[in-house]
This record gives C-alpha cells, sequence and structure tokens, in this order.
C-alpha cells in the first residue's frame, strides 16, 4: 500500500488518505513501475517507490524532493485567466496556494526547506486564442520566480514552447523523463484543460496555508 497524499489545490486540501483502490494507480510495464497519476488540480506527496506521471499543456507541474529525507512531489496547476479588476492578484495568490500546498506537505513528511530541489515542466503555448497573454507562459514563469523567491534551486526544467508533454518523476531518486507528445494527443490535452480553468472559475481558491520548519 503507498503512503502519500493526494488533494485537489483548487480548495483547501483535503485530508490524507490511503490510496488501496485508486483508479489513478496503475503499473506501468514500460518502466516497470508502480505509477500514480496527478490530475489537473491535484497534488501527490509521496515516500514510496512510485512514478508521478502527468500530462501537460498550458498548466505547469514542480517536482519537489527532499534527497535526505526520501520525500517528494508534485503538482499540476494553471493560473485562473484575469478577469476585471484586481483579478490578476487573485491569479497569483492562487499559483502561490498550489506551490505551498505541496512545500507544507513536504515538511509534514519530514523534509526540510534547505534540502529542497525542484524540477519544472509544461507551460506550452497549447490553448488557443493566447497569443497576447499566453497562459502557458505565464504559468511557467510565475513557477520560476516563485521557487527564486523561496530559494529552492531549480535543478532542472522544460518549460514553454509549444508541445503538450508528459512527465514521469521517480520521486525518491529525483530521475525525471520528459515526452513531448504529438500534435495527434491535443485535443485530449485541451478538453482536460479547458474543464479544469472552468472549474477554477467556478470555485477560485480559498483562504491560505500556514507553512512551518
Amino acid at each position: 500500500m503507498y503512503t502519500m497524499r493526494k488533494a485537489r489545490i483548487e480548495a483547501q486540501p483535503a485530508e490524507s488518505r490511503q490510496r488501496a483502490a485508486d483508479p489513478t494507480a496503475y503499473f506501468d510495464p514500460r518502466f516497470r513501475a508502480a505509477a500514480l497519476k496527478v490530475l489537473p488540480g491535484e497534488y501527490i506527496v509521496t515516500d514510496s517507490d512510485v512514478m508521478l506521471v502527468t500530462v501537460l499543456g498550458s498548466c505547469v507541474s514542480a517536482c519537489l524532493r527532499d534527497p535526505v529525507a526520501g520525500v517528494g512531489g508534485m503538482n499540476h496547476f494553471m493560473l485562473p485567466d484575469t478577469t476585471g479588476g484586481g483579478a490578476a492578484g487573485e491569479s497569483a495568490r492562487y499559483g502561490s496556494y498550489a506551490m505551498e500546498v505541496l512545500i507544507n506537505e513536504l515538511l509534514k513528511r519530514g523534509a526540510m526547506r534547505r534540502n529542497l530541489e525542484a524540477k519544472v515542466f509544461g507551460g506550452g503555448a497549447v490553448l488557443p486564442g493566447f497569443t497576447v497573454n499566453n497562459v502557458g507562459q505565464r504559468n511557467g514563469r510565475f513557477v520560476l520566480d516563485y521557487l527564486k523567491a523561496d530559494e529552492i534551486p531549480v535543478v532542472a526544467q522544460d518549460l514553454f514552447d509549444v508541445y503538450p508533454r508528459r512527465v514521469h518523476y521517480f520521486p525518491l531518486s529525483g530521475r525525471v523523463l520528459v515526452r513531448r507528445l504529438p500534435s495527434a494527443n491535443e485535443p485530449e490535452v485541451l478538453a482536460s484543460e479547458g474543464l479544469y480553468r472552468s472549474r477554477l472559475r467556478q470555485a477560485p481558491v480559498e483562504g491560505t496555508v500556514e507553512l512551518f520548519e
């Protein structure tokens, strides 16, 4: 049984739960590894020998780990669209929240902030109608700026460009494999991110997360 935490990040995180019969858990024969899917708006933190997998278009994923404590995790988030006065601040607040819940769960599992390292992916220009205010570009810049401000080193990245990506991350070793997906995969990615964007508009994030050392 996996020991991990998973929750949506567009609201307060859910209680931790064991992953006994979760449909997003599977065995990947290619990598010969137990795998967990990280869906849009979710994060997973684990100290188990599993592979975390997600598919990204304009969304970004931050993969963080503490190699000393042997714990790591991945999130998958998008900044909400700006709407009206002051909405840009709300958008940034959502991105900060998405990062904070991931970091907070790592700290709860024994990670130390000084040991954290990050690998970041996504932010592709795949959503139509964002030629001026490119949401993928905003997502990528946000995660880099956030990690820089938090003094968490980014040891690897594959951001921006025009491709969807599939990311395979092994939190215990830090190994990551990224596959840039062909255009045939775009409709599925666009549909998934479209539903996610709609959910964000209907239920914006509330509250804050208190971090601790």
